[in-house]
């Protein structure tokens, strides 16, 4: 399904306020603690590459896919 060094697609929420969340590229690799498998790196971490995420080949797939989850981003002034 997915090979290493393949450049993938995820939405994740910030884990210090759950109700923010934003599309994020993250490379597909062998998981450094179980070689067999596949993992995400992303933010410098190793995430296993489970059916529980849900990962997407372009970034206009995931931008859709976070829009149906969580609607358009609000318009306005906005600094962050």
């Amino acid at each position: 399904m997915y090979q290493p060094g393949e450049v993938v697609y995820v939405i994740i929420r910030n884990p210090h306020a759950q109700d923010v969340a934003q599309v994020q590229q993250a490379a597909v690799v062998e998981n450094p603690e179980l070689p067999q498998e596949l993992a995400l790196f992303i933010y410098e971490t190793y995430y296993p590459l489970t059916d529980e995420i849900a990962v997407y080949k372009s970034a206009n797939e995931a931008e859709e896919a976070y829009q149906a989850a969580f609607g358009l981003p609000e318009q306005g002034d906005y600094n962050g």
